[in-house]
């Protein structure tokens, strides 16, 4: 199949004239830098632990399959819980409230304004002589572009997938895509990025790059192209609760979290806010809690599974988009030493909404001029055997499929248990590129730690300290032990080692652990907030 970048002739036009050659002067050596690897960061948006195929999901995801089975899984891989400070933590290697880009409860609302000593990862590794590129979501303030971006196609609106009114080139608006265009934002991101990698070949052959794509799919609003949609005619007709079991059956003959049982299904926790009026929007064929399948009517059962076909061809169009961008680095020679690593935001969402453009029932499912999003029901499911959802920082809400690979060092078939959380990737990547200093940095630490010695020897591991708060949720997570509550609830103590799924609270066995893990997290806490107050 022929690669297709940039398929828009208009767009092509915009390209050119903005696309100049780097003024960035740097002092390496040719030999170092010919030597170092290429590095592609792939984000997800929304997407659930056991969505793709590589991870027990029925979706179609041959080519993330492809990456999986000839590199490393994570077993063990955790986000922020949501959108944008699980990007600013990637990119800035800090944990997102220590940057101003999450709130402390009881503060002023962040401004969200990065502090002067937390460089981008893209500006670390352009002074380092790397040339760096983005395609897709940001949510993060100012442009890509003048932050270390070399090229940046950044698109501002995630409520359109067909048609988007925010989306610019290295910092310049395009237009809004008409419907001759055939815009699709999942297309257009890998498209963008294609075009920056095939003039990077082109006139920087001896330069390493960072790419990074950050699709916005499956977020909602559930777009898909009917073809994709297509796909799943017939996929999902006996619900939920029969994919939620398959999926973990599929996990155990994976090797995937072994032994581990499905969490007991919550029916009183369904989307994080509530918008009445979006229930009666979207009619009598919506449901807000994760009922029971066979308690549905026929009406119900048929509203969701025309989401959950949608939700999956969005993922299978996101798998078909990388695939493409493979193929490109595959055709250019440079697969074998370029690292690759995917992994989702934050779970899937059992958020029910309607923003942007509306909903019009009478629209085809998943076309532009409806709005549906996949709610608690089939967020259970995508998130399997995981509790809770986006937003929450239980292990449904935080507990990211991962994926490496890099064939020149990285072992394949392998899954590793090793413990890691987006705070990691800044590290990781700073080892991977061979970058032992940042000019500039000052008094403030980076919490995380590099995962490359467990990608490259999948078969250790060491213990983990890891730190959430989001909307008043909150965990501690020290080896096996994790603390967590709600927002609303008390705190809670499991064991994840004998219960990965969260369902056995040993508060009252383990009383004196647990006191001390609520001290550490408030001894945290304090720390990045004086981080902040620098």
């Amino acid at each position: 199949m022929p690669l297709r970048f940039f398929p828009i002739a208009a767009l092509w036009a915009v390209f050119l004239l903005v696309v100049q050659p780097s003024q960035f002067c740097f002092a390496e050596q040719p030999s170092r830098l010919a030597s170092r690897p290429n590095i592609m960061v792939i984000l997800a948006d929304d997407l659930g632990f056991s969505d793709l195929g590589c991870f027990g999901g029925e979706i179609e995801t041959p080519n993330l399959d492809r990456l999986a089975y000839g590199g490393v899984r994570l077993s063990q891989f955790y986000n922020t819980g949501r959108c944008w400070p699980t990007r600013s933590t990637l990119l800035t290697g800090y944990y997102a409230q220590q940057v101003h880009f999450d709130d402390f409860p009881g503060q002023p609302k962040s401004n969200r304004q990065r502090p002067d000593w937390a460089p981008l990862i893209s500006q670390v590794l352009k002074g380092d002589g790397y040339r760096c590129y983005h395609s897709g979501k940001w949510h993060l303030n100012g442009e890509p572009s003048q932050q270390g971006f070399d090229h940046s196609y950044r698109l501002a609106d995630h409520g359109r997938f067909f048609s988007p009114k925010n989306h610019t080139l290295d910092g310049k608006p395009l237009p809004q895509p008409s419907a001759e265009d055939d815009y699709y934002s999942t297309v257009a991101i890998a498209d963008h990025m294609g075009a920056f990698l095939s003039e990077h070949f082109s006139q920087s052959p001896e330069r390493p790059f960072f790419s990074f794509v950050a699709f916005t799919a499956p977020h909602f609003p559930l777009h898909a192209k009917p073809v994709d949609i297509e796909k799943y005619e017939n996929q999902y007709a006996e619900g939920w609760n029969k994919i939620r079991a398959e999926r973990l059956s599929r996990q155990h003959e994976l090797g995937l979290l072994t032994g581990a049982t499905l969490s007991e299904v919550e029916p009183e926790v369904g989307p994080p806010y509530d918008f009445p009026a979006a229930m009666k929007k979207l009619g009598p064929g919506e449901v807000n809690r994760p009922l029971a399948w066979n308690s549905l009517n026929s009406e119900q059962r048929s509203f969701q599974i025309a989401k959950m076909r949608i939700h999956a061809a969005m993922v299978d169009r996101m798998d078909q988009e990388i695939g493409r961008l493979v193929q490109l680095l595959d055709q250019h020679d440079q697969l074998d030493n370029t690292l690759i690593l995917f992994f989702s935001d934050n779970g899937a969402s059992a958020e029910i909404m309607v923003r942007s453009d509306g909903h019009d029932p009478a629209a085809r499912p998943g076309s532009a001029a409806t709005h549906l999003c996949l709610g608690p029901g089939w967020s259970n499911a995508a998130n399997t055997p995981f509790r809770r959802h986006k937003t929450w920082v239980h292990e449904g809400g935080t507990h990211s499929s991962f994926v490496a690979y890099w064939p020149a060092k990285i072992p394949a078939k392998s899954i590793s248990s090793q413990v890691g959380h987006v705070v990691d990737v800044f590290p990781t990547i700073l080892q991977a590129a061979g970058v032992e200093t940042i000019v500039g940095e000052t008094q403030v630490s980076r919490p995380g730690q590099s995962l490359l010695p467990y990608l490259i020897e999948p078969e250790t591991n060491a213990p983990r300290e890891l730190w959430w708060l989001h909307e008043g949720n909150a965990a501690l997570r020290q080896d096996h032990w994790k603390l967590v509550r709600a927002a609303d609830r008390a705190w809670e103590l499991f064991q994840l080692q004998q219960d990965p799924t969260e369902q056995n609270d040993v508060s009252d066995n383990y009383p004196q652990q647990k006191a001390a893990m609520i001290d550490r997290w408030k001894i945290l806490s304090e720390q990045f907030q004086n981080d902040a107050a620098r």
